[in-house]
This record gives C-alpha cells, structure tokens and sequence, in this order.
C-alpha cells in the first residue's frame, strides 16, 4: 500500500498525481477540457467531460507508473470549488451544464439579495459575501431556467453539489453523496458555526436540502471507488477545495501561518484556529479543513491580477518574450524609477472591492523604459498581496511571522525577494510548487495512516527562504506610493 493518488480537478484541466509513502511525486496526468461561454459573463463546463478526463487521468497515472490500484492506500481530491452541477439522481446524468464559479449571470439576483437586506445574514452566517462567485445563487438559477428541474428537485429526484461530490459520486458508483466542509463552505448556503445547511438560506434560494450532499471531515472515509473504474475498490480519503488544499498542503497547521497561491490571481489563506473570525471587509470568512471531528476556520483574500499582468506584458504588449525572463528586467533597475502598474483590468478584489476601477499605469516620464513596465508590473503582484495580507492581520489580531508561497510565479526569484522586502518577513518556497495536489494527498494519507503530522513536517522541504533586505522606511514609502497610485484607479468606469 505504497501510493496516495491525488485527483486535482481545476477550471481548464484534472490531473492526478501519485505520491508514494516519502512524499515523491512518482507519476503526473494531465488532460484538458472544453471552456464554454454560450452568452457575455456566462461560464459553463460539461460535467460529464470533467468526470472521463479526471478518471482518464488517473487510470494513465497508474498505467505509466506500473502500479496496480490495489496498492494505492487512498485517493485524495481537490477542486475548482464554487462550480456547480445537478444531476439525476438515479441515472447520474447531468440535467444542465455545470456553471463555473467564473460565471456572472446571478449578478443581478444577488443585488436583489443585497436590496432586501440579506448580505448581513450571509456574512454572519457563511461567511461570505452576496456574489455570483458564489454556488448558491447558481444553484438558485438552475432550478428556475432548467425545464421541470424544481420539480424534480422537489420530488427528490436530482442530486446537487460541488466538483468534489460529482467526482466522489461517480467514483463510486452513485452509493455516495457527500462533501467536505472545506466546499461546502463556499456554497453561501452553509453555516460555518453550526455545520448544518442553512435553512434560511434555502428557503430564500428555494433550495430543497434533500438534493445537497452530507458534509464531513476533510480527512476520513467518504466511500470506495467502483471496482471496475481503476481495477480495485480504492478509498477516497481525503476532499477539500483547491485553496484549502494548498494551505493545507503547506503545512499551515498554527493559527497566524499564511499561505499565498500566485496564478493568474493570488488567493491568500490565513488559518485562524477552531473559531471564525469574521470582518466587515473585504476578506472571506471560511472554513480550511475539518480532521477528527474538528474544523479549523481561515481568512481568504483575493487578488484578481496578478501572473495575468505578466501575460499581459507578453501576450497584449509583447514586451517579454516569456514569463520568466521578466524577473531578470526587473532587476537589470536599481528602483523602480517612482513607476507604479495598477492591474486593475479586472476592478479590484481584497481589500477594495471596486468593480469599477481600472488598470493605470503612473509616474512615467522621458527616462521611463521597457525594463520600468516590467518591474512596475512584478511589483504590483507583491503589493496587492500585502494590502491583503495587511487587511488579514489587522482583522485576526495576529501577526505574520512568515509567508508560505506556491504557484507558478514564485519561481521568480525577484518577485518572492521584493515579497519579502514589502512584508518584512521571511518568504518560504517549497520544493514543489504545486501545494494543491499535495494537500489533498496528506489529507486522504493522514486518514489512511500513512502519514502522522510529525511526519508530513520531515517531508515537507523548503527550496528556498527569502529573507527582507529593504530598511522599514524604504518599504513603507513604497507602499505609500502604491496606495496613492490605487485611489487614481479607482471609480474610472
């Protein structure tokens, strides 16, 4: 029983990964899938394409690993969380595509929700804020524009819920309905104090319960894999959404530790300890993982631009030729030449929250040159990370002693040195980038008892620690500068 199989199910691809008892990677699978966008704002994926890619991709990991499914101890899963998907409950076909958690069509229904004075229900009670990012309010849409299907709902006879519970679903040959608190907290439809859907909420978005799965531990035994799927019944043993599984996966076990993910967006988790922290912000209050009959709670912030501005600089400008060379402009500069990027292309996430800010490049003069651009655009990723992690501590009460970082972009070594000169705290990379697929792996290890805690500290190894090099004065004008550059972004559409 050598392996874990770790099932990562994104937006654009699944892979799987396998693991074997050290914590190597033996074997990586990746597919990708369609992306459909039948109408402006609108999302959608089709869950039965998601599901043949995913198990397609974890039949080719163990084929070309030349491992038997019997010696797997357990398969973990992780997932795009707020995507969601209906289906028939006896035959498991999809009744709808499945919208993605990108999707905007309930915006307008969810300023309705905010008219009539829910929003303070909502963040007190899930946690989150009344936003299409949301499930619920997909769910809500489903049953309203789908022919017959709150009738069927009503009936009993369609099942919902995240990518998690279609895959554990199919997994297991439709015997298991289920999630984990990690998912079931970024429904909007879940209160993260009682652990217990929400009637109200259902009420409101007139949502039977019956057709939403059961929600348990993170790490335990959700059910066993059809033996006809992968050669031999494996156990699932571990769910949790993609950025809890990255929190997780880093090893963030004591409240105060923080991670950050650096993609085409930053999502930054604070894990706060057994009890939720909740603000009048921009941060997210959400639930990190449950183990041993115990939920660990986190602080989420969100940065919409942030790799996408170095893309930008490729793909819109063709300034770089590629993504990592831009690290080595950037640092060809002594400073950044009091020039400031703004990447508001998409408005503003954590701690602003202005849909109608725009992208505004500042501070320019006849000395301005590509290698300016480039370093403007890199620091830009740093200081939105910071005015979110700033909005962490100030509302946790507790102060950040290091910064955990996986994602592509932080092989960026001028990026993660700048993070750490801005923070004034240490940066820690790891060895393997991709801490999402590793979460899930040490969640369903840990139940299967391949792993103890103390054990998953030995194997996690730290590539590299980038300490602060830059006088508190120096990093606070910076600062400074960027805060002034933001408010001239604000407001312009």
């Amino acid at each position: 029983m050598g392996y874990i199989l770790a099932l990562d199910q994104g937006t654009t691809s699944s892979r799987s990964i396998l693991y074997n008892t050290s914590g190597e990677k033996v074997a990586v699978a990746q597919q990708e899938f369609t992306q459909y966008f039948p109408r402006p704002g609108w999302v959608e994926h089709d869950p039965v394409e998601i599901w043949t890619s995913q198990l397609a991709t974890a039949r080719d990991v163990l084929k070309h690993a030349g491992v038997q499914a019997q010696n797997v101890a357990a398969i973990g899963i992780t997932n795009q969380r707020e995507t969601i998907v209906l289906w028939d409950r006896k035959t498991g076909t999809p009744v709808a595509p499945a919208i993605v958690w990108q999707d905007r069509r309930t915006a307008d229904f969810c300023q309705q929700l905010k008219a009539e004075g829910f929003e303070q229900h909502v963040r007190a009670t899930t946690g989150l804020v009344c936003d299409p990012y949301f499930s619920g309010t997909k769910l809500h849409w489903l049953l309203e524009h789908v022919d017959g299907a709150r009738q069927r709902a009503q009936a009993g006879e369609l099942l919902a819920g995240t990518i998690d519970s279609w895959l554990l679903y199919n997994l297991t040959g439709g015997r298991v309905h289920a999630t984990d608190y990690s998912n079931a907290s970024r429904t909007m439809l879940y209160d993260i104090q009682t652990l217990q859907w929400d009637a109200n909420m259902l009420e409101r978005l007139a949502i039977p319960g019956s057709m939403l799965p059961r929600v348990f531990d993170s790490s335990g035994h959700f059910g066993d894999t059809d033996t006809a799927l992968l050669g031999a019944a494996i156990p699932v043993m571990g769910i949790a959404g993609d950025q809890q599984a990255a929190l997780f996966g880093q090893l963030c076990f004591t409240p105060g530790q923080a991670k950050n993910t650096y993609g085409t967006g930053c999502f930054m988790l604070m894990q706060t300890g057994q009890s939720p922290v909740f603000t009048d912000s921009g941060l997210l209050t959400t639930l990190a993982w449950g183990r041993d009959g115990q939920v660990v709670y986190a602080l989420e912030g969100s940065v919409f631009i942030a790799g996408a501005a170095i893309q930008w600089l490729r793909d819109g400008l063709g300034i770089i030729g590629s993504a990592p060379e831009s690290g080595e402009i950037a640092a060809s500069l002594q400073d950044n030449g009091d020039v400031y990027l703004v990447p508001a292309f998409a408005g503003l996430g954590t701690p602003h929250w202005d849909p109608t800010a725009r992208g505004v490049l500042i501070g320019l003069t006849r000395g301005t040159h590509r290698a300016h651009l480039v370093r403007a655009a890199l620091e830009a990723i740093a200081f939105q990370s910071r005015e979110a992690l700033d909005e962490m501590q100030r509302m946790s009460g507790i102060t950040l002693s290091e910064l955990r970082v996986d994602g592509g972009a932080v092989a960026n070594d001028f990026l993660m040195q700048f993070q750490a000169d801005l923070l004034g705290v240490p940066v820690m990379r790891p060895d393997d980038l991709e801490s999402t697929a590793r979460g899930a792996a040490y969640l369903a290890g840990l139940a299967a008892s391949v792993w103890d805690e103390q054990t998953l500290h030995a194997l996690r190894a730290t590539a590299q620690a980038f300490a602060p090099a830059m006088e508190e004065a120096a990093r606070n004008r910076l600062f400074r500068r960027w805060q002034q550059a933001v408010e001239r972004a604000k407001g312009w559409a």
